[in-house]
């Protein structure tokens, strides 16, 4: 039997991906990237945003064309969207012949054989409580060198435009020893890299051991041989707390990267977005955080166009990018979900609007980038070859200040033959708009 897997969505889906995978390749089923000679066709699905939504369903019924005429004889789909609509995909959709939610892919193997064997539909949404039984049988999509690492599921904010806690439930940690079990395996594979994601880690072990625990987390991984690199990716601000930031600067494997998005920093808009914190918040720790880790990378997400956000908080946004000067940063026009206390308000900003408005976010933060990359200029940093220049002796990295798929690259000229997971010590010698140019040192 062949298996065509379609992931979308966040990285948090993608590990959930990598483990079903695990365990269909584990039972017998092999993978391919052609959908006409597919047996079976899986879609993760993702409805964060009306983008993302239309994404999923539009695969969901390419796919379902292949189900109607081609060799699939299984067409299946989990996560965010078959937890929001499973009544929808059924009834309109036909041909798809198995949902599963957002809490209960580890029964795809039991899905899958229920439609092959049985020819009968499947349904499992589970429940949003507890975690999925896992093995360690993962297969990594990542190319090998780094990985994932999701420490926790759901979330507790309720930010009055998200859905997420509606779809993945109350936050929910991973045990710690599970953990470490599963980074030990990814490592032991040759992942040098883990990237800590989950909807917000900086609440890491709360509802289990009655604390935040990150720090505790890294404490544990950074004794794992072999593991070079471990990035936190999604802390919200408010959140971040003394012992996280001590043993991000005695823990010599922890990147000094932060991923911490904020989306605004009017009060205003904060408070209607449901966000625990304020401007002064932001600022305060952004200054702690570069006292105390003075090369530190920070990674932040804005939303433009929020209900009711005027010109005047543009403006305000515009000049607190300018002098906060954030190393990364990514804008996205606010997107109204069905379900959202924030869909329901009536000052609704125009989509013209919005997009000006990220166009002019963006803009800015890339003068912003340019000069910080020109200020990288002579320093030497160690780097992780992702792939070759075809028809060049370049290749391309990324350094610690570099998240892989959403940050920039730093390209090394070397007449030397690298492999894809190589790491080199490379010294900056010129800047782009969003990448560097380095050579080996």
């Amino acid at each position: 039997m062949k298996l065509l897997f379609i992931s979308l969505g966040c990285d948090k889906n993608l590990v959930d991906s990598e483990f079903m995978i695990g365990m269909l390749t584990k039972d017998g089923i092999e993978l391919t990237n052609d959908e006409t000679e597919a047996d079976v066709i899986i879609i993760n699905s993702c409805c964060f945003i009306n983008d993302a939504k239309e994404e999923s369903i539009n695969n969901i019924l390419e796919m379902a064309e292949y189900r109607k005429s081609g060799s699939c004889k299984a067409l299946i789909v989990t996560g965010c969207l078959a937890q929001r609509y499973k009544e929808e995909i059924m009834e309109e959709i036909p041909e798809v012949d198995a949902i599963l939610g957002t809490n209960s892919y580890d029964s795809i193997v039991e899905a899958v054989r229920e439609v092959l064997d049985h020819h009968k539909k499947y349904e499992n949404l589970g429940t949003l409580t507890g975690l999925p039984k896992l093995s360690n049988k993962r297969l990594l999509t990542t190319g090998g060198h780094y990985a994932h690492l999701k420490i926790a599921e759901g979330c507790n904010k309720n930010c009055t435009y998200c859905v997420i806690p509606s779809i993945r439930g109350r936050y929910r940690s991973v045990p710690m020893e599970t953990l470490v079990e599963q980074a030990k395996d990814l490592v032991d594979s040759g992942v040098k890299e883990l990237i800590l994601v989950a909807q917000e880690t900086t609440l890491y072990g709360v509802d289990l051991y009655g604390e935040k625990s990150l720090h505790k987390l890294l404490a544990e991984l950074g004794k794992i041989d072999g593991l070079f690199w471990i990035r936190i990716m999604y802390c919200y601000p408010e959140e971040i707390y003394d012992e996280l930031i001590e043993e991000m600067c005695r823990n010599k494997k922890v990147c000094h990267y932060l991923d911490m998005p904020i989306q605004h920093c009017n009060d205003k808009i904060l408070k209607r977005m449901g966000r625990r914190t304020n401007k002064q918040d932001i600022m305060d720790i952004v200054a702690k955080l570069r006292e105390r880790i003075p090369d530190i990378t920070l990674r932040t997400t804005l939303i433009c166009g929020f209900p009711g956000e005027t010109d005047e908080m543009h403006e305000e946004l515009m000049q607190f990018i300018n002098d906060m000067e954030f190393d990364r940063l990514g804008a996205f026009p606010y997107s109204p979900e069905e379900g959202t206390p924030a869909a329901e308000f009536e000052d609704q900003v125009d989509e013209e609007k919005k997009l000006d408005w990220q166009a002019d976010v963006m803009e800015l933060q890339e003068e912003v980038i340019f000069d910080k990359n020109e200020s990288m200029k002579g320093r030497e940093l160690y780097a992780f070859i992702e792939g070759k220049v075809a028809d060049e002796n370049a290749y391309v990295g990324r350094t610690y200040r570099d998240a892989p798929g959403i940050d920039g690259y730093i390209f090394i000229n070397t007449e030397e033959e690298l492999m894809t997971g190589d790491i080199v010590k490379v010294r900056v010698v010129g800047a782009y708009e969003y990448d560097l140019i380095g050579e080996i040192v």
